[in-house]
């Protein structure tokens, strides 16, 4: 089964939705309620913020790991040894943002989030009622109030052709979160692996939302759900001279809400936080 592109209106739009995060840990949907305009609106913000010198007047905060994570201390992916190429900005509702900023990028947190709490209700009603009896709580209940839901703002920049051999914008790797709300690109390059160990391009056409799953939904659904490899490989041609931004919404439940047997929400985040090099 290929990653389905679903109308959000349509009438069985959470069962076709749901069907491909089952069968690919991915789906697209179209004609949802968020606006294309204010996407890219805030692209061509943080582009100018991402190219001035301001930035590093909110570096990151280690304990908080909210602000501005440079270059130089970005991700390394599990099991790599090269950082990705890539810089970007933590934005939580509790968090530090420039001024200048922050009334489109929290209207679209807010409205990204309502999506996704809507989206894990659709998983829920559609998870096999066996599966769904290892969920400690309702996913949606999952993530209210929880203060750990991350809007990270990426920055690709454009390739210099000094890059460190090896490095790529983001090495493959899965997602910590429940589901990532991921709105298109401005320019493409995600890639999705599939079960037979290909790579496909996910579509970046304007408007669009890709959804994926990451490792909690996984872990409380007993493997039900995949949480599937992707990453963003490096342009090629007059496209290695373009920058690339990108919106994901990373949701996570409370710290305490408990996972499986195994983990807490707290303790599965500082698990992979440390594999990845940033606590």
């Amino acid at each position: 089964m290929a990653v389905q592109n679903v109308d959000f209106t349509a009438a069985d739009a959470p069962q076709r939705f749901v069907a491909s995060l089952r069968e690919t840990g991915f789906g697209v949907l179209r004609n949802h309620p968020i606006s294309s305009e204010l996407v890219e609106s805030i692209y061509c913000q943080w582009q100018a913020f991402f190219e001035g010198q301001d930035k590093h007047e909110f570096r990151f905060d280690p304990e908080r790991q909210d602000g501005y994570f440079p270059p130089s201390v970005s991700e390394t992916a599990k099991g790599q040894t090269v950082k990705d190429l890539k810089e970007y900005y933590h934005v939580y509702p509790w968090g530090r943002i420039p001024d200048a900023l922050a009334g489109n990028i929290m209207e679209y947190y807010r409205r990204a989030e309502s999506l996704a709490a809507t989206l894990l209700g659709w998983i829920e009603a559609q998870t096999p009622p066996e599966v769904a009896a290892l969920y400690r709580e309702p996913l949606s209940r999952m993530i209210a109030d929880s203060g750990q839901t991350l809007l990270r703002v990426l920055h690709y920049p454009p390739l210099s052709g000094d890059e460190v051999p090896g490095a790529v914008r983001a090495a493959a790797h899965e997602d910590i979160n429940l589901i990532t709300v991921l709105p298109a690109s401005n320019e493409p390059g995600l890639e999705v692996k599939t079960r037979e160990g290909e790579w496909l391009a996910v579509p970046c056409d304007p408007g669009q939302l890709i959804i994926n799953v990451g490792d909690m939904l996984q872990e409380a659904s007993g493997g039900y759900f995949p949480s599937t490899s992707h990453r963003v490989v490096n342009p090629s041609g007059p496209a290695r001279f373009h920058s690339r931004l990108s919106l994901p919404l990373f949701l996570h439940p409370r710290p305490e809400v408990v996972l499986s047997d195994r983990h807490t929400a707290d303790s599965y985040l500082k698990e992979r936080l440390r594999e990845l090099g940033v606590i």
